[in-house]
């Protein structure tokens, strides 16, 4: 296997706690557990993220849009 066999993508820019590249739309990465953690424990604002299996073209992974709700005035 390449350094690349895994790559996190997305049509939006990506943040997270633990995204090693901050606002950035995709990454690559060797393990496929920690493409799948990292993915996981990110987000874009309405656009899924992926994991794909770069020589396959695999996609191993998906996790749907976060849609922030709006706060009520009541939930102040």
């Amino acid at each position: 296997m390449t350094s690349a066999d895994y790559r996190i993508e997305s049509s939006q820019p990506i943040a997270g706690r633990f995204w090693p590249a901050n606002g950035s739309r995709n990454y690559a990465v060797h393990d496929r557990a920690l493409a799948v953690s990292l993915a996981a424990k990110s987000f874009t604002s309405d656009s899924e993220i992926r994991v794909v299996h770069v020589p396959t073209g695999e996609v191993v992974f998906r996790k749907p849009p976060v849609r922030r709700q709006e706060w009520a005035s009541d939930d102040l």
